[in-house]
């Protein structure tokens, strides 16, 4: 999960997170250090962060495939 990339990216602190999300500043914590959730609460980061459940979850880059 890119919980904390994000968060630092929007130069978002957890107190503040917490405000906005609703979301409990240990649960954040705990995303942040175990990279998984409930998506209920997923659902409630994404909207605060205003990312979509995808940017927040995939922590892979799929390979980009170019047209020939």
């Amino acid at each position: 999960m890119n919980l904390k990339e994000i968060r630092l990216a929007k130069g978002l602190s957890v107190p503040k997170l917490v405000e906005i999300s609703g979301v409990p500043r240990r649960t954040i914590q705990d995303i942040e250090k175990r990279g998984d959730c409930k998506v209920s609460t997923a659902i409630q980061l994404a909207t605060a962060l205003n990312v979509t459940l995808d940017e927040l979850c995939v922590t892979w880059n799929p390979v980009e495939q170019t047209k020939d």
